[in-house]
């Protein structure tokens, strides 16, 4: 609904403003639920859910009404107005779409800053046994990972990394214990992601956050053990540990039987740390030792009361706008190049796109999360209905452009009825598409 009315909102004020009739403003698709007619235009909510139109006077669109054809243009008709100006209504509703993602990414950049999991500086990473980058790619734990498909690789920045996941040829070079060493991915690594499940940074099974303590939970093994925030955790059991994958790996494992755990207090010697429960005397940098059981949760899993490290940075008005415009470009151009894989054949079609199903599972899941992951997926969601838009389809607004261009380009508008038959058979191509998305969505739940 807030697409759909945003998109044909961008249609309606610019035709409107250069006095366009717009005989119907619709939100959904018949039959009509409730309409109401204010001046020369009618206002409908539809009953399918599936998108909406504005109507035009004198435009070929999805009503395919062309009664208009047996007469000479009116001033207030679509066909009547110069090409420039039919070709920014044609463009407004994707524009808007893409303005509102902005707005929304500046909105939560301002609201909510940006927090990430910290990650280790050098760009070490855990790999999961049975994972895509185990056993496909050929990574191991401890690797330092340096470029990304040629890009340098900033841990700290996953968003610009995601982009270069996707290049025409992936290629992941690596320190392996000073040994350079450059891994080459599958062509289709959006599919394997989806097949593997594996998690963890793009969903290659990598883990990267360092097993310091970001949050000590109250009334938890933890804080009754001394552990506080800002601790780093050296080993369990004697086991050394460096990634916080592996801390919960081990608690996990434990079915609550004690388990012996080594940290490092940043900023204390050993000596200042005697008198401190479980500090160790005699060493020199602060270390300290405590025997933790985990408690089960009501979930099952077993927990000591530890939050994971984060990095959380706080924007001003000025700097949320940079950060939210540059958020949008890396997501269009991420969406733009999975959708070019996709539509190439590089990636499975079926396990990649998502119908209105899918889309309204993952934005229900997005809003039991709260008010950041929702706004998050309607601006990803904005940002996709605008792509698919002003693709040069049929009875998209894409279509309509290309027919626009030529007339631009030829001084000569195409006839009527090849206007129509194309129309005709790009509605016959979406509705099949959609078809098969409402199937597949139901086959993968």
């Amino acid at each position: 609904m807030i697409l759909v009315f945003v998109h044909e909102m961008g249609h309606f004020l610019f035709a409107k403003l250069f006095k366009m009739r717009v005989d119907r403003f619709s939100v959904g698709f018949p039959p009509k639920i409730v309409g109401k007619k204010i001046g020369e235009t009618e206002y409908v909510i539809g009953a399918t859910p599936l998108g909406g139109y504005v109507k035009i006077a004198g435009m070929v669109d999805e009503s395919m009404d062309t009664d208009f054809a047996a007469s000479e243009p009116e001033p207030w008709e679509f066909r009547a107005k110069p090409v420039w100006q039919r070709i920014i209504v044609i463009c407004a509703g994707v524009t808007f779409n893409v303005i509102l993602a902005a707005i929304i990414f500046i909105g939560l950049k301002y609201a909510y800053g940006e927090t990430r999991p910290l990650a280790l500086e050098d760009g070490s990473v855990y790999v999961a046994d049975s994972s895509l980058a185990y056993e496909t790619i050929g990574l191991r734990t401890g690797d330092r990972i340096l470029a990304i498909s040629g890009q340098p690789f900033d841990p700290n920045s996953a968003d610009a990394s995601m982009v270069d996941l996707l290049a025409d040829s992936l290629t992941i070079t690596v320190d392996r214990d000073g040994q350079r060493l450059v891994f080459t991915g599958p062509d289709d690594i959006m599919t394997q992601i989806a097949d593997a499940g594996s998690g963890g940074l793009f969903g290659l099974g990598l883990y990267n956050e360092p097993s310091v303590v970001g949050e000590v939970i109250e009334g938890r093994p933890a804080q009754a053990a001394n552990l506080q925030t800002g601790d780093r955790i050296v080993s369990i059991n004697g086991q050394p540990v460096r990634f916080w994958v592996e801390i919960t790996q081990v608690i996990q494992n434990s079915g609550g039987q004690p388990l012996d755990f080594e940290w490092i207090r940043p900023g204390v010697s050993g000596e200042t740390a005697t008198d401190t429960p479980g500090a160790l005397p005699g060493t020199s940098d602060g270390r300290y030792r405590a025997t933790i059981a985990a408690a089960q949760d009501e979930d099952g899993q077993y927990r000591i009361g530890i939050g994971l490290p984060e990095r959380r940075e706080t924007f001003g008005f000025g700097e949320a706008i940079s950060v939210g415009v540059s958020a949008t470009w890396l997501n269009t151009k991420a969406i733009v190049i999975n959708l070019r894989r996709i539509f190439t054949g590089r990636e499975n079609i079926r396990k990649n796109l998502g119908g209105p199903v899918m889309v309204a599972k993952i934005t229900g899941q997005a809003a039991q999360r709260g008010g950041e992951a929702f706004w998050t997926i309607v601006a990803l969601l904005s940002i996709t209905l605008a792509i698919v838009n002003i693709l040069p389809i049929p009875a998209l607004d894409g279509g309509h452009l290309v027919f626009l261009l030529y007339e631009g380009i030829t001084r000569r508008e195409p006839s009527l009825k090849v206007r129509m038959v194309t129309q005709q058979v790009g509605m016959v191509l979406l509705l099949t598409l959609m078809a098969f998305l409402v199937f597949n969505d139901i086959l993968r739940l």
